[in-house]
């Protein structure tokens, strides 16, 4: 479990293809703590560190998450919000997030405001994830509240610091992005649907 709470940024150094495997190797600030068998949201997606080599570690994403994420798109040189795992016991300063993406966004456009920035997002409505004003919406693993919502589209508030901390201040119209929707409001979709 995480918190949607961004940690660090990472920095893709390379990528190898094995049948429908992606391994990623990324550098990050804190490889030197940690170990194989962890787990770690990148970009939002769950993924398990297989290898670690100096400041660099390595992930592997299956076909799955491909087909699901922005990792399907990903370059040596991109950079990646990074958080690890949730400690029980600490805070939940975001929302409950589980480091499962389910669809991608395309960002549509980017506004600042007096310093702060409105980004906006469309997504394919017929998997049937919505979003709701005020509500919790994770973005490329950064949890945020929802204005402007719409059936197939939203916005998002971002704060100078988020902007700066995040990869937030690398996307531009068409940048692709992981989203996982509030869990529990899936819960309820789930349930109304019955």
């Amino acid at each position: 479990m995480f918190t949607g709470i961004i940690e660090s940024l990472g920095t893709v150094k390379n990528l190898v293809k094995e049948g429908d495997n992606l391994h990623i190797t990324i550098e990050s600030n804190f490889t030197n703590e940690l170990k194989i068998d962890q787990s770690i949201a990148h970009n939002g997606v769950c993924l398990t560190i297989v290898n670690i080599k100096d400041k660099e570690y390595t992930v592997t994403a299956i076909k799955e998450t491909l087909d699901k994420s922005n990792f399907k798109e990903v370059k040596i040189g991109d950079l990646i919000n990074l958080e690890r795992a949730m400690v029980l016991g600490a805070r939940l300063d975001g929302h409950i997030v589980q480091g499962h993406v389910d669809q991608t966004a395309t960002c549509t456009e980017i506004k600042e405001e007096n310093g702060s920035w409105f980004f906006s997002f469309e997504y394919d409505s017929a998997l049937n994830n919505i979003t709701i004003e005020k509500g919790s919406v994770t973005i490329n693993g950064t949890s945020l509240t929802v204005v402007n919502s719409k059936k197939h589209a939203f916005s998002v508030a971002i704060i100078p610091y988020t902007y700066e901390n995040t990869n937030f201040h690398t996307f531009k119209i068409g940048t692709i992005v992981n989203l996982e929707f509030d869990v529990i409001g899936k819960y309820v979709a789930r349930l109304l649907e019955k």
